[in-house]
């Protein structure tokens, strides 16, 4: 079964906003491995010009799963098979780091879906923003459907 492209340009968002804090921060950090003391010590922060601790630019996936719920991969009419599914990539572009102290919402959109050889790729994109609405970071994520394309059978 292929991949329901009538879902190309489908938007959802997440119902609630994702509150970062420290401590989730510093979990992330060192979940990741990265010692960074921007990530854990407000005065390093701030001797950076941050108002607190910055998140390690992946933490951005913490955020985007505020959305997930809605996403509709999740839907058996979207035609995915998670046995079939693995991780293709993954890009995150900022206006600003996100910090402690952050209220995140997200939109997200279903931008592409195409076959590549014998897969299928799932390209989506979601926009993390604050409380204002102003926009924080983008995150690309492309997932790939093994061997599920019409001419790849």
């Amino acid at each position: 079964m292929s991949i329901n492209r009538d879902y190309i340009g489908f938007e959802f968002t997440s119902d609630e906003a994702y509150e970062v804090s420290r401590g989730k921060i510093r979990e992330f950090a060192d979940a990741i491995g990265d010692p960074n003391p921007a990530y854990r010590d407000p005065a390093a922060a701030r001797a950076l010009g941050h108002p607190d601790v910055i998140a390690p630019p992946t933490f951005g996936i913490v955020a985007t799963g505020a959305a997930s719920e809605k996403n509709p991969i999740l839907r058996p009419d979207f035609g995915l098979n998670y046995r079939m599914v693995v991780h293709g990539e993954q890009k995150f572009s900022y206006r600003r780091p996100i910090r402690a102290g952050d209220v995140l919402s997200t939109r997200g959109r279903i931008v592409e879906i195409r076959d590549a050889g014998k897969n299928e790729l799932v390209r989506i994109e979601t926009e993390i923003v604050d409380v204002d609405g102003d926009l924080v970071g983008t995150a690309v994520n492309t997932i790939i459907s093994r061997g599920t394309a019409e001419g790849g059978r």
